[in-house]
């Protein structure tokens, strides 16, 4: 007798569940971290308002379906609505029931325990993803080579596939290579090269790179209506790195040379002189400080530093009105292969301004100490005075010349102060450069200017200047 009470119990609970007006189910009931799994929810009526769900366990819903089928049974029709909902749960949880308004009823479907488990690797998969380092203990900014291999078996079938590129917190990415593809019969290997240097000291770590693959799934009486799509996520290892403190504070690591070139030695007053730096060389380039120096009389202007690849540039200009030495450019590192501290520099470079004024030697005032203070109490040297006899005819013929000359200095004075007053000139492209130079960094108006003169003048482009923009600049600066 217990065991038929028991049996009616189960059986009035599975009618209550199949012939329940909405329920809900997941596809596939354990999912793997960063898998797919489709939630779907049946409700059956005349009458049904859809629910609007905008999360599923607090997981993001990345696509939604619906699809709608009408029976007939003794004349009376009903409505039944599935709708799927595609979601990337990343841990356990319990979907809640939801409550739905079905025939002017509220009805509740039931309540889902999903389970999630932790990724693991399969060797044997149909995909597989492998990270390698060429080193794993190394100094901050030291750069190393980081593998990545992806190996797919020839007959496994894809519809489609997204490809998550490993983590680099920590990291600097200097350089990625192009895909490499290769076929030994049964695989179809796939590299890919990183070239990665730690930004910090300890241990950091190169999270697994992900590979999600779409593939067909037949259905059955229950997920007909489900997606015929079914993503499988594949994962990479991780990668442990411990990064070393450099020796004695220093900051940069590998094998440079350093180079700097000066567009001109020879120049006017006031000339701009372009010199550009270039380090080349494996190490951390992002580590290398401005090199603007400070030259007392010559102004310095700086471009920021630019990197690409293996070699960094930095471009300064130098205006002075007297001849000026550019002091060497230098850098300090530590050479992880012969583990020692290296100095690099350029040499130093002579800028000869030609009709620069020379320097005035200081007037030296000196007190004659000869004279003794007794001196100072004795009578002055008697003096002969001469008295001229006055010459009036002469000194009528002065007084009228210089009354004269003053008259016509005073007509033509506004003539004369507009000569020399010399009116700046904006098609002088050299006084123009310079005066502009200031306000480089800080307006990206003067700077495109700026650069057309520097193209004009030093190189070989004949790039025409937006006479619009330079009347405003001009405006705006009060360049005159």
């Amino acid at each position: 007798m217990k065991n038929l009470g028991k049996i009616v119990l189960f059986l009035l609970l599975l009618t209550t569940t199949i012939f329940a007006s909405v329920s809900a189910k997941v596809s596939p009931s354990v999912v793997y971290e960063g898998e797919t799994a489709t939630y779907m929810l049946s409700m059956r009526g005349s009458d049904i308002q859809k629910p609007t769900l905008s999360d599923i366990c607090g997981n993001d819903i990345t696509s939604t379906g619906s699809q709608t089928s009408i029976q007939s049974i003794n004349g009376n029709y009903s409505k039944t609505y599935t709708l799927t909902y595609e979601f990337t749960p990343t841990k356990s949880c319990v979907i809640p029931a939801v409550a739905v308004n079905v025939d002017g009823k509220i009805e509740k479907s039931n309540s889902i325990n999903l389970r999630v488990k932790k990724m693991q690797r399969d060797p044997n998969a149909d995909f597989t993803l492998t990270l390698k380092a060429n080193k794993k203990e190394l100094y901050v900014g030291e750069p190393f080579r980081l593998t990545l291999l992806l190996k797919q078996k020839k007959d496994a079938q894809a519809v489609d596939n997204k490809f998550i590129a490993p983590t680099f917190d920590g990291f600097w990415k200097k350089a990625e290579s192009k895909p490499e593809r290769s076929d030994d019969g049964e695989f179809i290997t796939t590299k890919v090269l990183y070239t990665l240097a730690p930004q910090r000291a300890g241990k950091l770590t190169l999270h697994p790179a992900k590979l999600k693959i779409a593939t067909r799934v037949g259905g059955n009486s229950w997920n007909t209506f489900a997606p015929q799509v079914r993503w499988r996520t594949y994962i990479s290892n991780s990668v442990e790195i411990l990064a070393k403190v450099l020796p004695n504070n220093l900051k940069l690591i590998g094998n440079f040379t350093i180079n700097a070139v000066a567009q001109k030695r020879v120049v006017h007053p006031n000339e701009a002189v372009n010199v550009t730096i270039e380090v080349k060389g494996d190490g951390n380039l992002e580590d290398i400080e401005n090199f603007k120096p400070y030259i007392d009389g010559v102004n310095v202007f700086d471009e920021k530093i630019e990197i690409k690849g293996n070699t960094l540039h930095q471009k300064l200009v130098f205006v002075g009105d007297k001849d000026f030495t550019i002091p060497a450019f230098k850098i300090l590192y530590f050479d992880p292969v012969t583990k020692k501290i290296k100095k690099i520099k350029t040499e130093p470079i002579e800028i000869k301004v030609r009709g620069a004024a020379k320097t005035t030697a200081p007037l030296k005032v000196t007190r004659d100490t000869t004279t003794q203070s007794s001196d100072l109490t004795s009578p002055l040297p008697t003096q002969k005075i001469v008295v001229a006899k006055n010459n009036y005819w002469y000194i009528a013929f002065a007084f009228l010349s210089g009354l004269l000359i003053g008259v016509i200095l005073m007509l033509f004075k506004p003539k004369f102060g507009k000569e020399k007053v010399k009116k700046f000139n904006p098609k002088d492209k050299k006084l123009l450069l310079i005066k502009l130079l200031p306000y480089r960094d800080e307006d990206e108006d003067v700077a495109k200017v700026v650069k057309v003169l520097e193209g004009n003048i030093y190189g070989k482009s004949q790039e025409s200047l937006d006479k619009k923009l330079l009347k405003e600049l001009i405006k705006r600066y009060n360049l005159v």
